[in-house]
């Protein structure tokens, strides 16, 4: 153990240069979606917590190359204290995220990495709750022995002050109407996408037969909510509730869903104007309605079945037996199961 903690201090710059830049990794994978788009976000003074820890770790690195532990053991305290109102965000909201938790694991590993026992510990213990997290000199403010754990609070103050995160997308409405639907029957699949993720894509593509078939046995109704991740969707929304009004096959429904896939991730489309003119370069045809009246039916079905990525995909079996799925090797498994389901319960 102590060989291992001789070794850990020898390459300590080495180590916390490694880990600043896994952190930035983390946070840069975390702004592209693989398997699912996490709607989890938070921002620091408008600031995307996912920049802030890019920001912060990017710090860290430059104050380790340039031998300023000082400023590195302040800024990892601080790091310390930012982090508990995160964790309270996500257990308040009962929504984790797996990139947030693994950076946090990050910097508390830094901190360890650069701690040191603090000199008032040898001098005076019953200061030693003060100083448990170490201490630091401050010389251009010339203070000496500050406990970093005042730091820690310091940062755990400043998030708390300016944090603001979000949990469930909504489109902001205030009246209710009807959401197009496919097939009916007692069984309900609904998927929950937003065009400009692609592992929505993927998987609505992919399953596009297997919803054939479930609308062909009769027994089930498929609903598709759009979740508004990006700022631009509730543009798609409308054109997608329009063309539902116009035509209501399944077919259709299905080529116009792949349609404005393809405007989102492969045209980049992001105006109204430019969205119209490619619909209808792909001869998409429309029918307006008051989609004012279906978003905060939308918005009240993200809440209440707590969606905060995309693809999720809920399978309601019974009223009291609902299955849900969350990202697209999960969703498909979950309704490869669900076909079985159908065929040996086939009447």
């Amino acid at each position: 153990m102590l060989k291992m903690a001789e070794g850990i201090k020898r390459y300590r710059r080495s180590i916390t240069i490694a880990l600043a830049l896994i952190g930035i990794g983390l946070m840069m994978y975390y702004d592209y979606c693989d398997t699912a788009c996490s709607y989890l976000k938070g921002d620091l003074w408008g600031i995307d917590l996912k920049w802030v820890g890019v920001a912060f770790m990017t710090a860290i690195i430059a104050f380790t190359v340039f031998r300023q532990t000082p400023l590195v053991r302040t800024l990892l305290a601080t790091g310390l204290g930012v982090e508990l109102p995160l964790y309270a965000f996500q257990i308040q909201n009962d929504v984790y995220c797996p990139f947030c938790l693994a950076f946090s694991a990050l910097v508390i590993a830094s901190f360890l990495i650069n701690y040191e026992v603090p000199s008032v510990w040898r001098e005076n213990r019953r200061w030693m709750w003060l100083y448990f997290l170490g201490e630091v000199n401050v010389p251009m403010l010339k203070i000496n022995k500050l406990p970093l754990l005042l730091v820690s609070v310091l940062g755990y103050l400043v998030i708390l002050f300016s944090f603001s995160g979000s949990v469930t997308p909504a489109y902001g409405q205030d009246k209710s109407h009807s959401i197009p639907s496919l097939g009916q029957g007692t069984y309900e699949v609904i998927i929950f996408t937003d065009y400009f993720c692609p592992p929505c894509r993927r998987i609505d593509s992919k399953a596009e037969s297997l919803f054939k078939e479930f609308m062909a046995t009769g027994r089930v109704k498929i609903i598709f909510v759009d979740v508004p991740i990006s700022r631009v969707t509730p543009i798609y929304a409308k054109y997608y509730l329009y063309a539902s009004n116009a035509r209501s096959d399944a077919d259709y429904i299905l080529h116009v869903r792949r349609t404005l896939f393809d405007a989102a991730q492969i045209k980049h489309i992001k105006t109204e104007e430019d969205l119209v003119n490619f619909l209808k370069e792909k001869n998409i045809v429309w029918k307006a309605s008051d989609e004012r009246s279906v978003f905060p039916k939308l918005s009240i079905m993200i809440k209440e079945n707590k969606i905060d990525a995309t693809p999720t995909c809920i399978i309601k079996y019974s009223p009291a037996e609902t299955e849900k799925h969350v990202g697209t090797d999960e969703i498909w498994k979950g309704l490869t199961k669900f076909r079985s389901h159908l065929a040996i319960t086939k009447k």
